[in-house]
């Protein structure tokens, strides 16, 4: 009894000291936070998608992490008490978010993974066509209205399923926002096993070889490159490929014979904004690394020339340029001419860098940049645009490259690279005369959230990009669509227009998430949570399912879906697997994978 008894006297303790702190951190939320927190601010998730997250994830991101640069204003106890405020959560809650729902036995042995269908990395293969062939897809245009929920996964501790899954040897590998990465049963979403990153995982999974091993390759948003053991999930090797503080990994390091090249990205974009924060001198990055070691064997920075002081803003900070140029997509690898090809974002500080917005060819060997090939000069942009401090003059447009190159062969026998650009252009390139342009298409009106965000899919005659145009005119139920374009002359075949959605104010028509294709079904996501199958022929749909809901999650994590942004869905042995949830842009938030198949079976 005096057990029970003292038990009680804790938890009451305990609930009224979390109270407390509550109050204060609440407080201190409304005066330092709320003003970009709660009215819409890019990039600052509301307090709906950060209840999602636990306590030490905040104060991480405070401390020496994405917010860094706003905590400075916090004492180490303030911190703490807006972590345990926004989350709704005491410290050390952290270890009782680790799932349920492991398998019951070890499974078959993971020792010829490619012997069956699969989906390796971000674009399916070297390629990054996102075109899913049909004995892979296991799935035809006459099954495809017949997809029923499977199963669905819950990914605890996260505002955001950013993650595109990878399918190889009947597993399932996925990162997930609160740094943990899964193998999960392709079959029942059982767990097989769970790994902990230093930080969240957005880049898809490649799997490769190593020795007699196979290794699960993977970046984290602290510039971090892993390899892990794919049967396992113990840890082989991990370096750090970006040394600037702001630096990430976004998109999905790409494997090719023995090499595994890593684009980093950065969110000095976002600390850009700060009045006295001296912006910027991130570059971009390219890196070739070992697969079997992590040994890196060159370094190739987007802008050569390092960042120098500038001007002074109105507050007396010194200013610095070039900077930018961040690669947020998965490299291209040409296997021809031996060639890796990324995309590249805008630029954060004047004078924009030629090499920003731009396609760049590199050297295979040794990282020489071959050559580059701009699409918007002069586009210098951060979050203090338009009208704060650090707002260069260019003041945008914003016209990054969110989306990797579909390196593609034209039925004349000749070669294109093909993407979009936020600019809402799809543009093709000739890989074979040093970038020549082929033709240019815009299928969207562009923006900082507009154009094509996050991938175009391309199959043997057809190009496809859903636009985004997200708060197009500042109307955040503005945007959506999708276009088929002739791969090679760019000619619009077809065009799907938005669909509107309903009185949810955080709905949106926008389609920024990745598509991916299959024979005959081109899969585009949406910000309403609606994922949808458009006919590869005429562009009707065939398909919809609305993921924005609550789900029983086989793990037994409280599930729920919402808007489609970042990742596509990934189509392998009859099975559709898509991510719903991303808590950013006052977006709706959620934290589920889904398995569809045919008629749920």
């Amino acid at each position: 009894m005096e057990l029970i008894a003292a038990s009680r006297v804790s938890v009451l303790v305990l609930t009224g000291c979390l109270a407390a702190f509550a109050q204060d951190g609440g407080e201190i939320y409304q005066k330092h936070c709320a003003q970009c927190h709660e009215k819409g601010v890019a990039r600052a998730p509301q307090l709906a998608a950060l209840k999602l997250w636990t306590p030490e994830r905040v104060l991480a991101a405070l401390t020496n992490g994405k917010m860094a640069e706003q905590g400075k204003a916090l004492t180490a106890t303030e911190s703490r008490s807006v972590a345990m405020f926004v989350t709704g959560k005491p410290f050390g809650a952290e270890g009782a978010a680790v799932p349920q729902g492991a398998c019951a036995d070890s499974g078959p042995a993971f020792d010829k993974p490619f012997a069956g269908a699969y989906w390796n990395g971000w674009g399916v293969g070297p390629a990054n066509l996102r075109f899913q062939q049909a004995a892979m897809a296991g799935l035809s245009a006459d099954q495809v209205p017949r997809l029923k929920l499977k199963w669905a996964f819950g990914y605890p501790g996260a505002s955001k399923a950013f993650a595109q899954p990878t399918v190889v040897g009947g597993r399932i590998f996925a990162g997930s926002d609160s740094g943990r990465v899964y193998a999960l049963d392709a079959a029942t979403g059982c767990v097989r096993w769970m790994f902990k990153a230093d930080a969240p995982v957005r880049s898809a999974i490649s799997i490769g070889p190593v020795g007699t091993q196979w290794a699960a390759y993977f970046g984290d948003q602290r510039a971090q490159a892993y390899a892990v053991d794919a049967a396992t999930g113990t840890l082989i090797w991990k370096v750090r490929v970006g040394e600037h503080p702001a630096s990430i990994i976004t998109g999905a390091p790409a494997l090719f014979e023995g090499r595994l090249y890593v684009p980093v990205s950065s969110y000095e974009e976002v600390t850009g904004a700060g009045p006295k924060y001296q912006c910027c001198k991130f570059r971009g990055i390219v890196a070739a690394l070992d697969a079997a070691s992590g040994k890196q064997i060159w370094k190739t920075y987007t802008i050569p020339e390092e960042a120098h002081p500038t001007d002074k803003n109105k507050q007396g900070t010194q200013l610095w340029a070039p900077s930018g140029a961040a690669v947020w997509s998965s490299p291209t690898i040409d296997a021809k001419l031996h060639v890796v090809y990324v995309t590249t974002g805008d630029a954060y500080s004047d004078p924009a860098a030629r090499t920003t917005d731009a396609f760049l060819a590199l050297d295979m060997e040794t990282g020489k940049v071959l050559w580059s090939r701009q699409m918007t000069a002069n586009d210098a942009y951060n979050l203090a645009c338009p009208k704060k401090d650090n707002c260069p003059e260019s003041n945008g447009p914003d016209f990054d490259f969110g989306s990797s190159a579909n390196l593609v062969d034209l039925p004349n026998g000749k070669r294109a690279l093909v993407a979009g650009q936020k600019s809402g252009i799809v543009y093709a390139l000739d890989p074979d005369h040093q970038g020549e342009l082929l033709w240019q298409t815009r299928v969207g009106s562009g923006g900082p959230l507009g154009g094509i965000e996050w991938g175009n899919a391309s199959d043997d005659q057809n190009v496809y990009a859903a636009v985004s145009d997200h708060f197009a005119n500042d109307d955040p139920k503005l945007g959506g669509g999708i276009s088929a374009l002739k791969l090679s002359t760019g000619e619009r075949v077809w065009s799907a227009p938005p669909i509107p959605c309903g009185a949810n104010p955080k709905c949106s028509s926008a389609q920024p998430a990745a598509v991916t294709v299959i024979p005959g079904v081109v899969l585009s996501g949406s910000l309403d949570g609606h994922l949808r199958g458009y006919s590869t022929t005429d562009g009707h749909i065939v398909w919809d399912v609305d993921t924005a809901t609550e789900y029983q999650a086989v793990n037994g994590v409280k599930a729920k879906g919402g808007a489609l942004d970042g990742p596509g869905p990934v189509v392998v042995g009859g099975t559709l697997y898509v991510n719903s949830g991303y808590g950013m842009f006052g977006e709706m938030p959620g934290n589920v994978l889904l398995a569809f198949s045919v008629d749920g079976k």
